[in-house]
């Protein structure tokens, strides 16, 4: 197929669409560059999510001056201020550290993984072997063994989303053919169909409101059948996969095939401690806690300020207020690193290097060592001698390695003078 007359990709990193929804949903694009200063950016602040605390922070700091204006002095003392400042600061970062622990160990996570598809992919690719006599079967076996391990990235990526089900454009073709509860579960009677939220959701949760937040696990408790865990079950195909290779011979190096039974553990390890890091959020009475806390001292922030601030006690508390809150709301924000949020790590982006990784490994067949290395490109000791492999091949031994001797006093010799 020539590519004018090739389908669009489902893995393609070149995305041109300026829909407005793509601003504020979905995890920020690493390779795209803005030039606007990093205090005016907008696209991954928190700052649509502070606008209704801010205007009810607004409207409290100017009621509390109001009355203290035209009805009562206020008799309170400022070093409650600094007393309580102290605690909110100790929670706020307690609370950002462990949020920031947690986005950082997934992205340690996903590197594991694509390091373990890119080992498992070579010793597929290069290391089995191809039998004389079916040499396409073998082929096509080690491309459909290089598919399982990029439906197994897919996979995880929607199980991490609580998306159980197959009907996704990025998977369906690559887990049709296997046997999986959640294939047998996606059915038209059942199956899972994203819905666009309605302009009140989508507003809502722009703006941070708990209220208008769904719960992304809904689509979990809805299920009527068994959806089982289809990353899990792709590592078994992949495993028999293996197991065939071994039992057919095709693995011969006892090494090579610890490496892919390794490659397989690592999956497993890297599927597991994701789920971990999922699941086991900051506890609920921390959350709580620093939560109420950080509200109790915003609130009480325009009495601490008004006898010194007088009129200035409304911006003065906003400001106080965006700074603070602004810390809460971002170890909210980075605390699952693996959802659909502006700051949450782009695993798309991760899939994709994926298949472009494997993609890259079966473009060509295993090399041939004497094609590369007699070559007549391969200066083989470069940047001392530019002579090409030929020459060097008709020197004697000593020779060769008398200049690979006198190769590492090549950075301290001084450089001819240029010629006037």
């Amino acid at each position: 197929m020539s590519p004018r007359n090739a389908p669009d990709r489902i893995f393609n990193k070149r995305h041109t669409g300026l829909e407005l929804d793509d601003y504020f949903v979905g995890p920020r694009d690493i390779n795209k560059h803005s030039k606007w200063p990093l205090f005016l950016q907008m696209h991954g602040s928190i700052l649509p999510k502070m606008i209704v605390p801010m205007l009810l922070v607004g409207g409290w700091a100017t009621m509390v001056t109001l009355v203290f204006r035209h009805v009562h002095k206020p008799g309170v003392n400022p070093i409650l201020l600094t007393v309580t400042g102290f605690v909110v600061g100790l929670g706020l970062s307690f609370r950002s550290s462990t949020a920031y622990e947690r986005y950082a160990e997934g992205r340690r996570l996903w590197g594991q993984l694509i390091l373990t598809c890119q080992t498992l992919g070579r010793v597929v690719w290069i290391h089995a072997g191809e039998r004389p006599d079916s040499r396409r079967d073998d082929v096509l076996g080690k491309l459909t063994a290089m598919n399982l391990l990029v439906a197994f990235a897919v996979a995880l990526k929607h199980k991490l989303r609580f998306e159980p089900y197959t009907n996704y454009e990025d998977l369906d073709q690559l887990v049709a053919h296997l046997d999986t509860f959640a294939q047998t579960a996606t059915t038209d009677e059942n199956m899972y169909q994203a819905k666009k939220p309605d302009l009140f959701h989508v507003v809502g949760e722009h703006l941070g409101l708990a209220f208008a937040t769904s719960n992304p696990r809904k689509v979990l408790k809805r299920a009527t059948e068994p959806l089982g865990n289809l990353p899990l079950e792709i590592l078994c195909y992949l495993a028999a996969y293996v197991d065939e290779l071994v039992a057919q011979g095709q693995l011969p190096v006892p090494m090579q095939q610890t490496t892919a039974y390794n490659g397989l553990s690592a999956l497993n390890d890297a599927m597991v401690n994701m789920e971990r890091v999922l699941n086991t959020p900051l506890p609920i009475a921390y959350a709580i806690a620093i939560a109420q806390i950080t509200w109790l001292y915003v609130i009480l922030l325009p009495f601490q300020l008004y006898s010194a601030l007088g009129w200035i006690t409304i911006p003065g508390t906003m400001a106080g207020a965006y700074i603070i809150l602004g810390l809460l709301f971002i170890g909210r924000e980075v605390e699952n690193p693996f959802g659909n949020d502006t700051n949450d790590l782009p695993l798309d982006l991760f899939c994709l290097q994926i298949v472009e990784d494997l993609e890259t490994i079966s473009s060509k067949p295993k090399p041939k060592v004497s094609e590369f290395t007699r070559s007549a490109k391969n200066k083989v000791l470069y940047p001392m001698s530019e002579s090409p492999y030929s020459h060097w091949a008709n020197r004697p031994e000593s020779t060769i390695r008398n200049a690979l001797r006198n190769r590492p006093y090549l950075a301290y010799a001084k450089p001819k003078s240029a010629t006037i």
